[in-house]
C-alpha cells in the first residue's frame, strides 16, 4: 500500500468551506481513481491547516492520480488554500486500521 500525505494552509476562517468543498468535490473524485483505498483529513484545532493522507494499493495508481486528477483537486480547492501545497509519497510499512504488514501484498 502507498500513502500521500499532503499538507495545506487555509486561507482565514475557511476550514468550514474546505470541509463542504472535500467533501462535495474532491471525494467524488477520488472514489473514481483507479487504486484509491482510504482518504484520511485532519483539520488542525486553529482551523488553519489541514493534513490529507490518501491510500493507495500501489505506487502506480498514486503517481497516476498526481499527473491526471490532483490539478483538477487544487483547482477545485483554491478557493479555501494559500500556497502550494507540500505533497509527500510514502509507502505503507505497517497499519493496524488497514491490517497491513510491511512486504504483504494488499
Amino acid at each position: 500500500m502507498y500513502a500521500r500525505i499532503v499538507n495545506m494552509k487555509l486561507k482565514k476562517d475557511a476550514g468550514s468551506e474546505f470541509e463542504k468543498t472535500f467533501e462535495n468535490e474532491v471525494v467524488p473524485m477520488l472514489r473514481k481513481q483507479n487504486g484509491f483505498r482510504d482518504e484520511i483529513s485532519l483539520l488542525a484545532a486553529e482551523r488553519s491547516e489541514v493534513t490529507g493522507i490518501s491510500f493507495w494499493n500501489k505506487k502506480e495508481t498514486a503517481d497516476d492520480y498526481n499527473r491526471t486528477t490532483y490539478p483538477e483537486v487544487l483547482k477545485s480547492l483554491s478557493k479555501v488554500i494559500e500556497g502550494t501545497p507540500d505533497v509527500r509519497s510514502f509507502e505503507v510499512s505497517s497499519s493496524t486500521f488497514h491490517k497491513i504488514v510491511a512486504g504483504q501484498p494488499v
